[in-house]
């Protein structure tokens, strides 16, 4: 694959771009999306609520509020005017009266599906639909048979949320050794790295960032010291194009830059972990610089989109997802958490400023 085996300041650079043939893709390939799982086994079900994410219907709880968390654009499910020891009982009479975040009736609005028995669900969930939804329910109850009629009310709060999944970034780390520190040998061999790692993830629509290296001197247990070069960078989803692809979705534009960036990923953890096979296959003399096995570290950092924010104590039925800010609190940029607002006062869910 290599041609003749060598052991100058070659071989790095030659068992860097053998890699990149063994792996693929090279410029002018398919922009593929690529593999349509996604991470920390994320559905992509329209709602999550307390009890369970993939529910149809979600009870009311008598002197309790639920939460129910939304995902954007999506239909929430259907909320019931009962708790569920009521739903097993017969109801004779019974009336509902649901009222909206804005205090009014939601019937007759058009985002908003209502049955004749009470359960509602919000179509095409906006941040702007979060708050509290309140229903009432009356009916009548007999005692002594039919002898004594009453009517009886119960009150049940829903706290209906929006949420999006974060943005996936990953900072990666990896460990070379080299002959020695502070040689241009090793600026190039930095640049070549990064020119064959831009190569290999072609068409994702992703890019590296905030790459740069050090080298320091190592005294390793058992061993003398030793010369290590440690690489970090990330790896972002918003490379060019990024907005192209997402213009031609309807909406869940986070959903495909994340499947892109792990695919991505996948072909650079793929790359490093090839890389000691391939140089006890190819090369009779280990390179100055090589990769060092099992030095690859991948880290993935999550961010939000302007109005929501991570929150695993408020929202830990649903910690991993980015959930529109809560009246008070604001996010103004790609940051993973809202922040309070002391300044003025915001009586709204999904602020963007204070």
């Amino acid at each position: 694959m290599f041609g003749t085996r060598r052991s100058s300041m070659a071989g790095p650079r030659l068992l860097l771009w053998g890699l990149l043939l063994t792996l693929g893709p090279q410029p002018g390939l398919s922009t593929e999306s690529g593999s349509e799982a996604t991470e920390d086994g994320d559905e992509s079900s329209t709602q999550k609520d307390s009890k369970s994410p993939n529910r149809h219907f979600v009870y009311g709880r008598v002197d309790q509020e639920v939460k129910v968390y939304v995902k954007i654009n999506r239909d929430s499910p259907f909320l019931v005017c009962m708790d569920e020891k009521l739903a097993h009982h017969e109801t004779i009479d019974p009336f509902y009266l649901w009222i909206g975040p804005d205090g009014r009736n939601v019937k007759g609005h058009s985002y908003v599906n209502l049955t004749d028995t009470g359960k509602i669900a919000l179509k095409t969930f906006a941040k702007d639909m979060s708050g509290a939804y309140m229903c009432t329910l009356s009916y009548t109850s007999f005692k002594n048979e039919v002898l004594q009629e009453k009517e009886k009310f119960r009150a049940f709060k829903f706290i209906v949320l929006a949420y999006r999944e974060p943005d996936y970034t990953y900072q990666i780390t990896v460990r070379y050794s080299a002959s020695q520190c502070d040689v241009p040998a090793n600026d190039r061999f930095f640049e070549e790295l990064k020119t064959i790692l831009d190569d290999l993830i072609f068409g994702l629509t992703c890019q590296l960032t905030d790459a740069y290296y050090k080298c320091h001197i190592i005294k390793a247990p058992k061993h003398g010291l030793q010369n290590e070069i440690f690489i970090t960078f990330r790896l972002s989803p918003f490379g060019a194009g990024w907005e192209a692809v997402c213009r031609q979705l309807n909406y869940d534009c986070e959903d495909e830059t994340n499947k892109r960036v792990m695919k991505a990923r996948d072909r650079i953890e793929e790359f490093f972990q090839k890389q000691p096979a391939i140089m006890r296959r190819e090369f009779e003399t280990i390179p100055e610089i090589h990769y060092l096995d099992n030095s690859l570290e991948v880290t993935r950092l999550d961010s939000c989109r302007p109005g929501f924010g991570k929150n695993e104590v408020t929202h830990n039925d649903c910690s991993s997802c980015c959930v529109v800010c809560d009246p008070g609190t604001y996010s103004s940029d790609n940051s993973a958490h809202c922040k309070i607002c002391s300044s003025i006062r915001i009586s709204y869910y999904g602020s963007t400023a204070c």
